[in-house]
């Protein structure tokens, strides 16, 4: 059976970027990632394994686009990095021709992607990171549509 969620326990900054570069090994065109969680709670550092994994050139800085809202890199696969943070109306989520974005050829990667609410595409990865103590997170990641499931189930522990 496919699993739809999956738990980590990571117990460093380290560890997520590295659970995150799985996942973008595994990535393809088209994939949609939900990151949800506090601030603190490790979703930039969850970007940047994912940007390693989908080979982003390291002379790329890969920061929080708090203030730009939305970063694009290149790499195997086009990382779209968008930070909801700042955005309080679905006007503000119209504007930024999101839609557009979720349904590219890139990967997209959403901190604060509640924001979104039914906005999401039927196909992603929801990924809530919890903090637990000053290094350790929860990870879980849920998958939504059979592509998601897929990769889901690839990644190992």
């Amino acid at each position: 059976m496919i699993p739809v969620q999956r738990e980590w326990t990571s117990n460093s900054i380290a560890e997520t970027r590295r659970l995150a570069e799985t996942i973008g090994l595994l990535a393809d065109s088209g994939m949609v990632l939900a990151l949800v969680g506090e601030l603190g709670s490790g979703k930039t550092a969850f970007v940047q394994g994912l940007a390693r994994g989908l080979q982003v050139p390291e002379t790329y800085r890969i920061t929080s686009p708090t203030f730009t809202i939305i970063n694009e890199y290149p790499g195997r696969c086009r990382l779209i990095h968008v930070d909801l943070y700042r955005i309080d109306t679905r006007s503000d989520l119209q504007d930024l021709g999101l839609e557009d974005l979720l349904h590219s050829d890139g990967v997209a990667a959403i901190e604060w992607a509640e924001r979104l609410q039914q906005d999401l595409p039927d196909e992603h990865l929801l990924i809530r990171l919890k903090i637990l103590d000053d290094e350790t997170r929860s990870v879980l990641i849920k998958a939504s549509g059979s592509r998601s499931k897929l990769l889901l189930q690839k990644i190992e522990t």
